[in-house]
């Protein structure tokens, strides 16, 4: 995983909260950072006051963080900016367990799995937020404190502050109970182990703020519900959206695969194309949550949407900061050069492997023998035309292309010099119809 990390300083050093609101609370609220919280009027005066300590947790259930935990990344550094110190917990003893989903038990992962996936989240976390200066975040672990807890002490100590009525009332508790796969004692009881993480980090760093996705907000209460019995104390919680389409589909789904944040999982090119590719009903919503672009500038790019769609200068702008955020300027700029140089515009030769194996992910592809891949059999087998006659047309009337390469022989296969490393050809028919050809058995 650490080759894959975009150490970017730069960044964080250019990243800038808009001073055109009153104060952190208010932009929050403008980007539709906020669904639901505890009381808003102390957390906004908590947030316009003096530095407080706050802490989102992470849980290692996968080897990268995704769409969603981005999310929670960009709204830790915007408090941040504003001057509140954040603590980033990688859940090592609740990544164990797994949070309750609405449907099924979790697999539970073996402890060697899941201390890989903290050191690989850990990583993932650091490039987002600062770990320098007055209020420098720190990195924070749960397993540290929980490891040693006996079942009995967890029992006595812990457990005799939560009742069984609250718990079972909680949204994603109440609809296991009411399935049929029911919910395992492990899993009902990842609420207190939340909990306890909230209790642990007031005690420790005087931790006052938790926040996450609105689906956690059981999670997160439990643990200003635990704050308050214990340390009769009054602390704060923050549930962010979980982010939509307009269409109320789930975002951040590509073919049915997360939008991982692990180049490895997900390419630069192919998360490129996910932010391209946003609706215009979508786009402005995105830019809010998912970049640092101003309120000035944003609304300039609605009126962009609202008068000239067709120039995309939204989609280009999200898609241009949140791929360089990811995964730096100079992955982005080879991704856009690739983009262009596929549809003509550049030297295809120039495109590396790993980004014409992407490609061949998100156009339609054919696996072709080497010795029948002419024009035709390619034009016919990624489905850019219905048949070889069509495919013969397309090729007399000069609109087939190999490589960015206008061809007017479509029999005969092509020669092994126009296979791009080794392995694959582009196809076009005319602007705008793509497709990639790959060598059968490779």
């Amino acid at each position: 995983m650490e080759k894959n990390l975009v150490e970017n300083p730069a960044a964080l050093e250019t990243q800038r909260n808009d001073d055109s609101f009153e104060n952190i609370w208010q932009e929050l609220k403008w980007r539709g950072l906020v669904h639901v919280s505890t009381e808003e009027s102390a957390l906004e005066e908590a947030l316009a006051g003096d530095p407080i300590t706050y802490y989102c947790g992470f849980d290692p259930t996968a080897a990268s963080l995704h769409l969603g935990h981005l999310v929670q990344l960009l709204t830790m550094r915007r408090i941040q900016l504003a001057g509140h110190r954040p603590l980033a917990l990688v859940g090592g003893s609740t990544g164990l367990i797994g949070d309750p989903r609405e449907s099924g038990e979790r697999v539970l992962n073996t402890p060697e799995t899941v201390a890989g996936w903290v050191r690989s989240i850990q990583d993932q976390v650091r490039p987002y937020i600062s770990f320098e200066g007055e209020n420098a975040a720190q990195m924070v672990n749960n397993l540290d404190w929980t490891q040693g807890i006996s079942a009995i002490e967890f029992l006595r100590d812990i457990g005799k502050y939560f009742r069984v009525g609250t718990m079972i009332k909680k949204d994603l508790v109440a609809k296991r109970l009411n399935s049929d796969e029911g919910i395992s004692y492990t899993e009902f009881s990842y609420q207190i182990l939340q909990g306890l993480d909230y209790l642990q980090l007031y005690r420790e760093y005087d931790c006052t703020l938790q926040f996450g996705g609105s689906d956690q907000w059981g999670n997160i209460t439990a643990g200003t519900e635990l704050v308050r019995r214990v340390e009769n104390a009054q602390v704060h919680a923050l549930g962010t959206p979980l982010i939509t389409n307009s269409d109320g589909t789930k975002f951040g789904k590509s073919e049915g695969n997360a939008i991982w944040l692990d180049a490895e999982l997900c390419s630069p090119y192919t998360f490129y194309q996910f932010w391209l590719n946003q609706a215009d009903a979508d786009v402005i919503e995105r830019l809010k949550v998912f970049t640092f672009r101003s309120r000035e500038e944003i609304d300039a790019l609605a009126r962009e949407v609202e008068e000239r769609p067709f120039s995309r200068e939204a989609q280009r702008t999200l898609a241009w900061d949140v791929t360089t955020l990811v995964h730096g300027e100079e992955a982005t700029r080879k991704v856009i050069a690739a983009s262009e140089a596929l549809f003509g515009k550049g030297e295809i030769a120039e495109i590396d492997e790993p980004t014409l194996r992407a490609a061949s992910a998100e156009l339609p592809v054919a696996d072709l023998d080497p010795q029948s891949a002419s024009v035709v059999e390619a034009l016919v087998s990624t489905g850019l035309v219905s048949s070889k006659s069509e495919a013969r047309r397309t090729v007399k009337d000069g609109g087939a292309y190999v490589n960015n390469t206008k061809v007017d022989d479509g029999e005969t296969p092509a020669g092994s010099e126009l296979w791009l490393h080794g392995r694959y050809l582009v196809v076009r028919r005319g602007k705008k119809n793509l497709a990639i050809v790959r060598r059968n058995g490779d």
